[in-house]
């Protein structure tokens, strides 16, 4: 079992930037593979990011590929996503979640309660 809490959402100007965490419980943190998705009002929830258990692997949304970064460090059982240049099309809610592999993700029963994220023109 896997609980996740993510953090550090908030409202911010375009063209800035944010940084969220997902702190992770649970001994195993360090064996998942671990996303972040978002979902804005009246759309379907996206992917936006992956990295694989040991952080040697990453994969993007082809759009937002240069603007966010994700990471983790597992003596800290949290995950990252850094986003830089917001725009207002970035709005949504953002959510972490913990799966067996990047492939396999999507279809993961862990996820977190999300994180607003609010980008203002």
């Amino acid at each position: 079992q896997v609980k996740l809490v993510e953090s550090g959402g908030g409202l911010v100007q375009a063209g800035g930037s944010l940084r969220l965490s997902c702190a992770a419980s649970g001994r195993t943190f360090s064996t998942y593979a671990m996303g972040w998705f978002r979902q804005a009002p009246g759309k379907e929830r996206e992917f936006v990011a992956a990295i694989s258990w040991s952080g040697g692997r990453t994969d993007y949304a082809d759009s937002l590929k240069g603007r966010f970064t994700i990471s983790r460090d597992n003596a800290k059982n949290t995950v990252y996503l850094q986003m830089n240049s917001l725009n207002p099309e970035d709005t949504a809610v953002y959510y972490c979640n913990a799966g067996a592999t990047i492939g396999t993700l999507a279809f993961s029963g862990y996820w977190g309660q999300g994180t607003q994220v609010t980008v203002s023109s």
